[in-house]
């Protein structure tokens, strides 16, 4: 993984049914954005909402729509390791480019308990078929430290990296001294892009990027490119639509930016619900003033030229 790598959200008809027309016209306005890599069935996707053949197919919708035009990582993190297994071996079969897989979650595990669980997947899968841990221990209520994540890579050669949704950057800074040949670190927190890639982070599994996916490729081009003070200017703009957009709190908010940026990304599942007549009313105005006729660009260049 590397670059933005775009949590996809799920779209759900009326009826809570997936909607795959929806995900291949999502697939293609990331790609079109400039993204490096799509992540369907994580948190964003609303994943534990999903049944095993609801996340096999839209895998397989991800990743056929994509046409290898961009990098592809399923996540295939399950309540159950027989699950998790599934899901993963199914990556595999449908030629993703690899997996994410989240710790064990609502149940409380030790740390033999989470090495054995990521080497079980590891020793399941091809050697080379890449892996990366997924540690949101605010969510899955266990917290995947650097002492085990040593421990796992020392012995699966496939587990790639790490992912980390967390604000620590302490923590970050721990895990970018994993001894490994090709470790990577990538962040789930959207507000410290641009911080986690000058630390030595290669990119984000961003949640907001499925509604705003123009700012985080820009902080990450203008990074990569040496002009800081775009890629700030980027960030702060980032900054202000996580807020709005109440990002790590309540999908349905991305829904809404999205169908105002004209793809209708559908409804939540239950018992998830979708925002009322009122909770859109507020929240328009202060999206709209960030899209500008939708064209971000707008934005990034009048900040920073304002500075």
């Amino acid at each position: 993984m590397h670059g933005v790598i775009t949590a996809m959200v799920t779209p759900f008809n009326e009826k809570e049914e997936v909607d795959y027309e929806i995900i291949k016209k999502l697939t293609e306005f990331y790609i079109k954005k400039g993204v490096n890599c799509l992540y369907p069935n994580g948190t964003t996707g609303e994943m534990y909402l999903l049944d095993i053949e609801e996340r096999k197919k839209i895998a397989e919708t991800v990743v056929e729509q994509a046409n290898k035009r961009v990098d592809v990582f399923i996540h295939t993190g399950a309540m159950t390791l027989k699950d998790t297994l599934i899901l993963s071996e199914h990556a595999l079969k449908i030629g993703a480019d690899g997996i994410g897989v989240v710790t064990p979650s609502y149940f409380s595990v030790n740390e033999r308990e989470l090495i054995n669980y990521y080497i079980d997947i590891s020793r399941s899968l091809p050697q080379d078929f890449p892996i990366y841990l997924y540690n949101i221990p605010q969510c899955s209520s266990n917290d995947l430290k650097t002492n085990a994540i040593q421990q796992i890579v020392d012995q699966c050669p496939n587990i790639k990296g790490v992912k980390y949704s967390y604000h620590d950057m302490l923590r970050v800074n721990e895990y970018l001294k994993i001894k490994s040949e090709d470790f990577s670190v990538v962040v789930g927190a959207d507000r410290l892009f641009l911080p986690a890639l000058s630390m030595g982070c290669v990119g984000t599994v961003s949640g907001v990027s499925s509604v705003c996916p123009e700012l985080f490729v820009g902080i990450y081009n203008a990074f990569k490119a040496g002009n800081i003070d775009k890629a700030r200017a980027y960030q702060f703009i980032a900054n202000d639509i996580v807020d709005v957009l109440k990002a790590g709190s309540n999908m349905s908010y991305f829904k809404v930016a999205l169908k105002a940026r004209g793809i209708d990304a559908g409804h939540m599942r239950r018992p998830l619900m979708d925002l009322s007549k009122e909770e859109i009313d507020l929240f328009m105005p202060a999206f709209k003033h960030y899209l500008q006729r939708n064209d971000i660009e707008i934005n990034i260049r009048e900040n920073i030229n304002g500075q």
